[in-house]
């Protein structure tokens, strides 16, 4: 699912479950598509993690939200019960900074489901939920892609 649309972008990694792992040069990413697909012509919800050859991204997490949360709204990401508290801009989140990055997988390595929740311009509560099948291994298979470019002399 993922996995196609990601290889004309990238090497595939790794492909199980719902999610992949996709080498683009200086990054590599653990990647998967929200359960709920979009319609033709509306933005599909992604998440996912980012590994950097320089360190700069070492496991950050990001989502792009298939709604735009209204201005100040909190988007939170849920690992099973315990949430996590995301940074936004228009419809793109991420993680905020290691320590939260580090907690995020530790928490989705023994989890069940994982959501992404905001709330849009009315006011409307909407949650982009994804499966965590083949997430870890995407992760490891990422971050063991990047562990091994090191682009300084």
């Amino acid at each position: 699912m993922v996995a196609s649309s990601a290889a004309a972008r990238g090497a595939i990694l790794f492909a199980g479950g719902a999610w992949a792992a996709i080498d683009r040069g200086s990054t590599c990413e653990a990647l998967s598509r929200s359960l709920r697909v979009a319609a033709k012509g509306k933005v599909q919800a992604i998440a996912g993690f980012t590994f950097s050859a320089d360190r700069r991204h070492w496991g950050e997490f990001h989502a792009r939200l298939r709604r735009m949360p209204r201005a100040g709204a909190a988007v939170l990401l849920h690992v099973d019960n315990q949430p996590f508290l995301l940074v936004s801009r228009a419809n793109d989140a991420w993680s905020d900074g290691p320590l939260q990055e580090q907690a995020i997988i530790a928490a989705l390595r023994s989890a069940n489901g994982m959501s992404v929740e905001s709330r849009d311009s009315s006011g409307a509560r909407f949650v982009d939920p994804y499966s965590i099948d083949g997430a870890a291994t995407a992760i490891d298979a990422a971050a063991a892609a990047c562990a091994g470019k090191n682009q300084r002399p």
